[in-house]
């Protein structure tokens, strides 16, 4: 049963589900019975921080290697230039998020048919045995070119697993929540990646400021990654603990009733839901641009283009992700009464226009308190966008292809805008000079989502 894309979170508090009664092509017996499912209050909150944790314990494990790549690249790239260093540490982070498409199709058609709770533990085991191979991995000194393999090896790992859980994420968040706060219960997922960053930069700064820079270069660079291990199963038995999502329960019924067997989820999304996959690509795009560009590189781009020190970008970032959390929750819950397009539209219009303003502010004033001034604003304002996108993008997709949808529409943009987006910010700053280049990347990647903000139906029409 093919169903069209809507517009949640209409306004005046409206059912921002994309499971709507008013859902066009639906169907009224199959819309009406998501429509009447009642929703647990407590369990939609256990389900809210089993699903928020586990995806910040993930996402803390993908930020500490972006915050300490000049220390990997030390350690396994061997090249007396220190850019270069770098930027083949990024580029094997950017290895990570070539398997992520994979781990999407896979994960994602896992999660259609298995169930959101089963693919969900899956990816939070595949992410430790990642960051395990990180964690132990000899330097190249010791074992030679099977060193930096190693490292390939392990964020390849965390890549695939991250490449299904975000859609698996996102929906087992929109299906556990009451309809009209979907917006707000999705905006935990980008939220809690804000909670991952801000406790990345808080190991980061602790270990920044106790260990000279030789002690981390040799050895404690390593204790982040230890750390994300030893809490790593406290997610996973979060998550085990969990009862799948009830809209996942319906599906299931409903199709044995009706005597249907179900299709493979990736080849239905792609053969029923192109122009769905094409949104929501395009508001993937600035999705995976922002973050990667403003939140996860700045750090390194406030050491290696501004002359900080790593305890004062470890800071900044600590400060900025604070403001981030606080700003998902409030986009996702004002885009329940609003709707999530213009909420969307105001988030794009925001980076578009103030990007490139504060990034030369800092260029001109490079003071702590500049820093930490612009790097807060970068994350508000990223999170009036990324806040509200995980329940936008969800509501794309029918239930028996949400997760499929959501994670290869998603993972694609970031596998070409985000993952490589560091090294290649970092080539372009050495080579050209240009240091206003994340803000042209970023404002580049805004005007692309405005196009597809554009295709999405207006909720008051709705």
């Amino acid at each position: 049963m093919k169903e069209m894309m809507i517009d949640g979170g209409g306004k005046g508090g409206g059912n921002g589900s994309g499971d709507s009664p008013s859902r066009a092509g639906t169907g009224n017996a199959e819309g009406a019975a998501h429509a009447a499912i009642v929703h647990d209050p407590k369990a939609s909150r256990r389900a809210v921080i089993a699903a928020s944790t586990g995806n910040a314990l993930e996402w803390y494990d993908f930020t500490v290697y972006a915050l300490f790549a000049v220390y990997i690249g030390q350690n396994f790239f061997q090249n007396e230039n220190p850019t270069v260093q770098l930027m083949a540490s990024f580029m094997a982070f950017g290895l990570g998020y070539v398997a992520r498409p994979l781990g999407a199709l896979l994960l994602g058609s896992y999660g259609d048919r298995a169930g959101r709770k089963a693919a969900l533990t899956m990816t939070i085991m595949l992410m430790a045995l990642g960051t395990l191979l990180i964690a132990i991995a000899p330097p190249y000194a010791a074992i030679g070119v099977g060193a930096p393999l190693l490292i390939v090896c392990g964020r390849v790992l965390q890549g695939f697993s991250a490449g299904g859980e975000i859609g698996g994420a996102t929906a087992f968040l929109v299906e556990h929540a009451p309809p009209e706060k979907k917006g707000q219960y999705a905006s935990w997922l980008q939220a809690s990646m804000g909670i991952s960053n801000v406790a990345g930069a808080l190991v980061a700064t602790v270990v920044t400021t106790i260990y000279t820079v030789e002690e981390i270069g040799e050895w404690a660079w390593r204790i982040p990654f230890i750390i994300g291990l030893a809490i790593a199963p406290v997610g996973l038995w979060m998550r085990k603990a969990l009862d799948e999502t009830p809209h996942f329960k319906l599906e299931e019924q409903r199709m044995k009733a009706a005597g249907v067997v179900r299709k493979t989820p990736l080849l239905q999304v792609l053969r029923e839901c192109p122009k769905q996959l094409a949104t929501g690509f395009g508001l993937s795009v600035l999705w995976a641009a922002a973050p990667y560009s403003l939140i996860i590189f700045m750090p390194i781009y406030a050491q290696k283009t501004l002359g900080f020190t790593a305890s004062q970008a470890f800071t900044a970032s600590l400060i900025g992700n604070l403001f981030m959390i606080v700003c998902c929750v409030l986009a996702g819950t004002l885009s329940d009464r609003l709707g999530r397009r213009a909420m969307l539209r105001f988030g794009a219009i925001l980076l578009l226009v103030c990007v490139y303003p504060l990034m030369m502010w800092l260029q001109a004033s490079h003071t702590t308190v500049t820093l930490v001034i612009v790097q807060s604003l970068f994350c508000a304002m990223i999170a009036m966008f990324v806040g509200v996108a995980p329940a936008a993008l969800s509501e794309i997709f029918p239930t028996s292809v949400r997760s499929s949808g959501m994670s290869l529409s998603y993972n694609t943009a970031v596998t070409l805008l985000g993952g490589f987006a560091p090294a290649i910010l970092t080539w372009i700053t050495y080579t050209t000079g240009v240091a206003f280049a994340p803000a042209l990347y970023v404002m580049g990647a805004a005007a692309v989502a405005l196009v597809a903000i554009s295709t999405l139906p207006d909720a008051s029409k709705s």
